[in-house]
């Protein structure tokens, strides 16, 4: 079961949304609706969107900002595949009170720059040896790496932390 809601004004209850944004439109809301899906000339509110099966389900914004809230939580789950997330400049994970956990047999870092070795921390020995690292963190917080010696090769490097 669908519920449309409009301005805070139910508009819709049913099984079929094309059912429900006919009467929504009837009681004025500004909506294009087509094959491509539904365009809503303002917000919408909803217990549940999905797509039909075996179609993608997408929301977007191209022009301005696409916000899910939630007193209770928001949750993303694909059982059967992955999640992307990308966007142009930062991607941030914010929590306020707890913690962020990342929960996973492998976690990869990719990108970090390589704060290069001091030749008093890089190994005398010339064979094959596969090369270890470790994971700095400058004052920023911005991550790098540094080839580990015997002790700790964290250091500031100006060329990686400003």
């Amino acid at each position: 079961m669908i519920t449309l809601s409009y301005h805070g004004d139910t508009v819709g209850v049913g099984e079929e949304p094309s059912a429900m944004l006919t009467n929504l439109m009837t009681r004025g809301g500004h909506v294009i609706s087509g094959a491509e899906g539904a365009v809503f000339s303002s917000s919408i509110e909803t217990p549940h969107v999905r797509a039909e099966p075996f179609k993608e389900l997408r929301l977007e914004s191209p022009t301005r900002s696409l916000i899910m809230e939630a007193p209770k939580g928001v949750q993303i789950l694909a059982e059967a595949g992955d999640i992307h997330a990308s966007c142009r400049n930062e991607l941030r994970l914010e929590s306020k009170d707890g913690e962020i956990s990342l929960d996973a047999s492998k976690i990869r870092l990719l990108g970090l720059l390589d704060a290069k070795a001091s030749s008093s921390s890089s190994s005398s020995s010339s064979g094959t040896r596969q090369k270890v690292y470790e994971v700095c963190v400058c004052p920023n917080g911005r991550l790098f790496l540094s080839q580990a010696g015997t002790g700790s090769t964290c250091h500031i490097s100006p060329s990686v932390c400003l």
